[in-house]
């Protein structure tokens, strides 16, 4: 190898250095980011399971009726009355 070749050696292996050195941060950021949305999809994946779970068990209905609440009816009564603009 000549002194021209050496150099242009160096040249391209500076350059892919600097290339790669750009690239990493990102290529970084990508793996990252796959990594938590793959925890995420596990987690929501784990909470569905339990959530339905959860609802097998609370399927379980009461012989005893309900009444509302005082707060339910001054809730409905408010509801009721239209406001008319003029």
């Amino acid at each position: 190898m000549n002194g021209n070749q050496i150099e242009g050696l160096i040249g391209m292996v500076a350059t892919l250095g600097i290339l790669v050195l750009l690239a990493l941060p990102s290529v970084l950021g990508t793996l990252r980011d796959r990594r938590v949305d793959r925890q995420i999809g596990k987690a929501q994946e784990d909470r569905g399971h339990q959530e339905a779970s959860v609802r097998g068990q609370a399927q379980k209905s009461s012989s005893r009726s309900t009444v509302p609440s005082t707060a339910t009816w001054y809730a409905d009564g408010r509801r009721s009355k239209k406001f008319v603009s003029s």
